[in-house]
């Protein structure tokens, strides 16, 4: 790996990356800042043999970097064709583009794309987001194992966590998430919401904070770093679970002054190139019927649907 890209640590585990650009100049730059033993790095001239490569890998891939202008098929058409084939739809999508008016960033928000890059770009820059879509995957990986092994919660009508790390939050969500009928998007829900309430609900975590500490990979290890602080060491948040005929309802609350959360329910444009700030949404438009937050903004209700 180059010297620029050791200070960033990938999650532990092997990766399959699938890189999409018309621009030979541009996929050998990515071959280098990627230059990982742990990432398995494919590389597509267009978006057509990108498809192509996609329907025929052995192994599926865990992540894709899509350039958004190509002749012929463009990444956005590509996306939207992976967004709407089941086999895909679960691959997070960084979107490179020079193209930065609100309107293309929301297109390509609509179709399905989380991540983005503005080209020209910095190695760290690269690094940080494409670091940030594998620690979700990771996450979301580890909620579904924990799922999985937890069928018997599903004779339970009502319960009560409390939880303080972020290893809790990911053991607990996918515990609940087994009661729903999609457990593996209800467990990102789950735990997008309860990480907020450790790191900006109890912890006191910036918005702003941590869009540096992800470009710096050292968000980890500042929530260790506060979580030992006297002011904190007490601090708990919880989530409670309540099962109807219809839906089953989580509500998260945690100990801080709370937040208004009107402006992060949906995608901004203007936040789309950040490391951060896409967890709510992504609860709310992938996760849950509604998703509510009560009072001051340290207690969200979020509900699935039976139906």
């Amino acid at each position: 790996m180059n010297s620029s890209a050791r200070a960033y640590e990938l999650p532990a585990s092997r990766w399959h990356v699938l890189a999409v650009d018309d621009e030979p100049l541009n996929l050998e730059i990515i071959r280098e800042y990627l230059d990982d033993p742990r990432i398995d790095l494919d590389l597509a001239p267009n978006a057509e043999r990108a498809w192509l490569r996609l329907q025929a890998a052995p192994t599926p891939y865990s992540l894709a970097i899509v350039d958004r202008m190509m002749p012929g098929m463009n990444g956005i058409e590509l996306l939207r064709r992976m967004k709407t084939d089941a086999r895909f739809r679960h691959i997070p999508v960084i979107i490179q583009t020079a193209a930065t008016a609100p309107e293309e960033v929301r297109e390509g928000i609509e179709a399905g794309a989380y991540y983005y890059l503005t080209k020209p770009y910095q190695p760290a820059a690269l690094l940080a987001i494409v670091r940030a879509a594998l620690a979700d995957i990771a996450d979301q990986a580890a909620a579904q194992r924990v799922a999985e092994q937890a069928e018997t919660l599903c004779l339970m009508d009502a319960a009560e966590f409390t939880f303080a790390t972020l290893d809790d939050a990911s053991r607990i969500a996918g515990l609940l998430a087994s009661l729903c009928p999609a457990p593996d998007t209800a467990a990102l829900g789950l735990t997008e919401l309860m990480v907020n309430a450790i790191e900006h609900g109890n912890l006191g975590i910036s918005y702003a904070e941590k869009s540096r500490l992800k470009r710096e990979d050292t968000w980890e290890a500042e929530i260790r770093r506060r979580q030992a602080l006297a002011e904190h060491r007490a601090k708990r948040a919880r989530v409670a679970m309540r099962r109807s005929a219809d839906e089953i309802v989580f509500t998260i609350s945690d100990e801080g002054a709370g937040f208004d959360a009107r402006r992060y329910l949906d995608f901004e444009p203007e936040r789309a190139y950040d490391p951060n700030g896409r967890g709510i949404a992504m609860a709310r438009r992938m996760s849950f019927c509604r998703v509510e937050y009560c009072g001051c903004g340290n207690r969200v209700v979020a509900a699935v649907a039976l139906a």
